[in-house]
């Protein structure tokens, strides 16, 4: 809506208001009339950018919840890692599910959005493989190897930290930026020795690769990463509750994964076309959290005091502004600024 059309419908109702007032009518009247326009102030369609990934968003893009939700028009369009950030920025999309890395890197270089929701804390749908026929066996025979991943995405931030805990330096390896059909692609190939990737590509690869280690060894190592939602913060102060309500249906998906795992896993193996044993096991390597446990401190905290997902994206910056993938060293204000649990706070009351 046109802030024009707006501003006319603000005034309108206030003069409506008034001259009820004056006329005695009754309160009820005027409530009904504020809750007219109140209905009014929502967006004709909601554009949300997602990536394949058997998760808690494919079921509530699956089932429709959204739509029941948000009671408006949505516009589903599916992004590469490394696209759905432009994306953002071009305001083409209001929400986008991006890997905790890529959101961090958008933050701290001044895409406007707050992060509002964790699909999942990554484990073992994140993991670094090796071709069975390349002589890796672990980390450290990754020297002189060539390896890919998706730059700025929560795999890369995991291998550069692995190399970095073995104490191999970037230049002992030929890394390359690629997305996960690409990866697959240049695997079957035998162009790459190794790729730290995501499901459903990893388990294309594990067919003839085996696991040099996972997202849940590097979180036990401290490197805890996680896919994250995230909202232009310019759609969220227009239109506040509709991003309520956008939780509201991430939390009905992840209830459904609780409370009828058959049904949520049937779900995802429709979407994503694949078995209903291979997605319950993809979905299984990551932990989901309903909206009451996101407000714990290890994650979002309250809006009165915010959690350790602030720390988390402050050391992730910290991390990539070391590696030269940032240019202007992060603040932890940035990230404070940046991190919402009121929405998730509002969806539940």
């Amino acid at each position: 809506m046109k802030l024009k059309k707006i501003l006319a419908n603000i005034i309108t109702v206030t003069i409506v208001a008034a001259l009820f007032a004056a006329c005695g009518t009754s309160k009820k009247t005027a409530d009904t009339a504020e809750n007219n326009k109140a209905s009014t102030d929502v967006p004709k369609v909601v554009n949300i950018g997602t990536q394949v990934m058997p998760n808690d968003e494919k079921i509530a893009i699956t089932k429709g919840f959204f739509e029941e939700e948000l009671g408006v028009k949505v516009n589903i369009i599916q992004f590469e890692a490394g696209d759905i950030r432009n994306a953002l920025v071009s305001k083409d999309i209001d929400f986008a599910l991006l890997g905790s890395a890529s959101a961090t890197q958008g933050i701290a270089s001044g895409i406007d959005v707050e992060t509002i929701w964790i699909h999942e804390v990554l484990g073992d749908a994140e993991r670094l493989v090796a071709r069975n026929n390349s002589n890796i066996n672990s980390v450290k025979d990754l020297v002189g190897k060539k390896i890919a991943t998706p730059f700025t995405t929560t795999t890369h931030y995991s291998l550069l930290k692995a190399l970095e805990l073995n104490g191999i330096s970037q230049k002992d390896v030929t890394l390359y930026d690629m997305q996960m059909p690409e990866i697959y692609a240049a695997w079957q190939r035998g162009d790459i020795d190794a790729a730290y990737a995501w499901e459903p590509t990893l388990s294309n690869l594990l067919k003839d690769g085996k696991v040099l280690l996972s997202s849940k060894d590097m979180a036990e190592k401290g490197v805890v990463t996680s896919n994250v939602e995230v909202v232009r913060r310019e759609f969220a102060q227009k239109y506040p509750d509709i991003v309520s309500k956008y939780i509201k249906a991430l939390n009905k998906a992840v209830k459904l994964y609780n409370e009828n795992q058959a049904e949520a896993v049937k779900t995802i193996a429709k979407a994503l076309n694949i078995t209903e044993e291979e997605a319950l096991k993809q979905m299984k390597g990551s932990i989901w959290l309903t909206a009451e446990e996101q407000l714990d401190p290890a994650y979002f905290g309250t809006s009165a005091k915010k959690g350790n997902l602030v720390n988390s994206l402050k050391d992730t910056a910290d991390f990539l502004y070391k590696q030269k993938s940032l240019m202007d060293e992060p603040k932890l204000s940035t990230f404070e600024n940046a991190v919402n649990p009121t929405y998730i706070e509002n969806a539940l009351k």
